[in-house]
């Protein structure tokens, strides 16, 4: 064998790095672009866990909402409230005589003659009723 024949079995570490150099660069741009897709998939996915949890937190909220108007609603009934007066209060409904009647003519907020009240026989239609205890 001449010196021909061993050149061209040798072959040099340069050459085959360059041979091999865009089909490395290649594949790296290939795994680059896979591990992008692969990171946005799951980040797609992750927003939609969120977004799925966001609208079950607010379907509860929307419950617990109308749980509580509808519990203020009853607290607010004027039989619930008659009957806590009555029974946890103790009070009671007032005798006639103990009832302020006024006219239809009611006088207008923040005038001076509605603010102190006193009772007159020119005004027509009002009526207070004493007090009757054993502090007067």
């Amino acid at each position: 064998m001449s010196k021909a024949s061993s050149q061209r079995g040798s072959v040099s570490v340069a050459g085959v790095l360059m041979h091999l150099l865009p089909a490395v660069l290649l594949f790296a741009l290939f795994a680059a672009v896979g591990i992008l897709h692969v990171t946005s998939r799951v980040m797609v996915v992750d927003m939609g866990y969120r977004l799925s949890r966001a609208e079950a937190e607010s379907r509860s909220l929307t419950r617990e909402n109308d749980r509580l108007k509808l519990e203020l609603a009853t607290l607010k009934a004027p039989g619930r409230l008659e009957r806590v007066a009555r029974e946890q209060l103790g009070m009671a409904m007032p005798a006639g005589s103990a009832v302020v009647s006024l006219s239809a003519d009611k006088p207008a907020r923040g005038s001076a003659s509605a603010a102190a009240p006193a009772p007159s026989q020119d005004k027509p239609g009002v009526r207070v009723a004493g007090r009757g205890g054993a502090g007067r």
